[in-house]
């Protein structure tokens, strides 16, 4: 266990500089924020002054070092836009984009994975071919079609769901979220479910295939003679080791959804982290792009972490 933590810190670390490499040189050769910090008819030397002020003027190698000094710290620098630390306004925005992405992740589960077990034990039935196809569906349709789509209906058509914003926001576990409240729920269902059905549709598939494989084996034949409902082998037997994979696919789509919600949230002017870097890449917001990807980074490192710590939970045999 102490090998396994030593090796996934080195490739943290890893990681980190590779992803601050990159973000350092894309952020580099973007548009040029001076312009975006002056008035409009400033003179010569007030560029100049907004040049030394970023560190813009000190050779690239040496800027780059000033950012991870500053990274390791936290400091990102103040946004462009907003005047604000960078950091400050992506931990912000970080509640709002969890919101979605937690509901979306739990449809995800409670939805694909029965789905998946059905048809997966049912293959042939008339059921379970209308599920596989409903799921390649779900794969095919673009997110900002399903979103456009689904504020048609339910918002303009029906008007039975609002069409954008977060809704009304209240306490939970000491917590400042739009769960907590009716308006809330509301307003998170469309965005939820438009970020939901891809990945429902990923893991009922997977899960699906898993089933079939595991209700082929021999422990699952033996179960079956000494008695053991059906229902218990399926879920009791099969379904735990074919969660192995599911889980994987899940922590995957879990960082990806945390990051790239951009067009979800952008849809329906959803107040998180995705909208926040759309507005900063439109006006050349080299801390808040900066800021989003590292932290973004991090946080699949981490979510990578506690998946591979859940294989040993889920089947004994995993030595990490």
């Amino acid at each position: 266990m102490l090998r396994y933590l030593v090796t996934r810190i080195f490739q943290l670390v890893l990681v980190l500089f590779v992803v601050s490499v990159l973000v350092f040189s894309f952020t580099s050769v973007m548009g040029n924020p001076v312009y975006l910090m002056v008035r409009e008819n400033a003179t010569e030397e007030e560029i100049q002054a907004v040049v030394e002020y970023l560190g813009l003027d000190k050779p690239l190698l040496v800027q780059y070092g000033i950012f991870v000094k500053n990274a390791l710290k936290g400091d990102f620098g103040m946004s462009y836009m907003y005047h604000q630390p960078a950091l400050r306004l992506i931990t912000e925005r970080f509640p709002a984009t969890l919101e979605i992405v937690i509901v979306a992740m739990l449809l995800s589960a409670l939805i694909g994975i029965p789905l998946g077990v059905f048809s997966g034990a049912y293959p042939n039935k008339i059921s379970s071919k209308i599920i596989m196809s409903l799921s390649i569906a779900g794969i095919s349709l673009p997110s900002f079609w399903v979103g456009m789509v689904m504020i048609f209906f339910f918002s303009l058509s029906l008007g039975i769901l609002p069409v954008s914003g977060r809704g009304d926001v209240g306490i939970l576990f000491g917590i400042k979220t739009s769960l907590a409240t009716a308006n809330g729920w509301r307003h998170i269902v469309l965005p939820a479910i438009t970020l939901a059905l891809g990945n429902i549709a990923t893991i009922l598939r997977l899960t699906r295939a898993g089933m079939q494989e595991n209700i082929r084996q021999d422990y699952v034949k033996f179960a079956r003679a000494k008695g053991v409902s059906r229902r218990k082998v399926l879920f009791g037997h099969a379904l735990k080791n074919t969660m192995i994979p599911v889980v994987t696919i899940f922590g995957l789509q879990l960082g990806s959804l945390i990051a790239f919600t951009t067009i979800t949230e952008t849809i329906f002017a959803w107040p998180g982290m995705g909208k926040l870097l759309i507005d900063a890449i439109n006006s050349a917001d080299r801390p808040i792009i900066a800021a989003y990807i590292l932290f973004v980074a991090v946080m699949f490192v981490f979510i990578n972490f506690i998946v591979d710590i859940l294989y040993t939970v889920i089947d004994p045999r995993v030595d990490l």
